[in-house]
């Protein structure tokens, strides 16, 4: 997910797809130390998503105030 479809989304949305992206970088940790990952870059990238995530909806909230 790039930064032009995370600025598209409401705050509430952008709020949702981080759970659910947090939920995955977890289960991903959980599997990788059990030794059933096979992409392995795919926990850099959901560290990468939260951050735009995180980064994108303080600049939206800041806006509003």
């Amino acid at each position: 997910m790039n930064s032009k479809d995370i600025r598209e989304l409401s705050p509430a949305e952008i709020e949702t797809k981080l759970r659910e992206t947090r939920e995955a970088l977890v289960q991903l940790r959980l599997r990788k130390h059990t030794g059933q990952v096979e992409k392995t870059h795919e926990l850099h990238a959901h560290r990468k998503d939260i951050a735009r995530l995180e980064t994108i909806l303080n600049e939206k909230k800041i806006a509003a105030a």
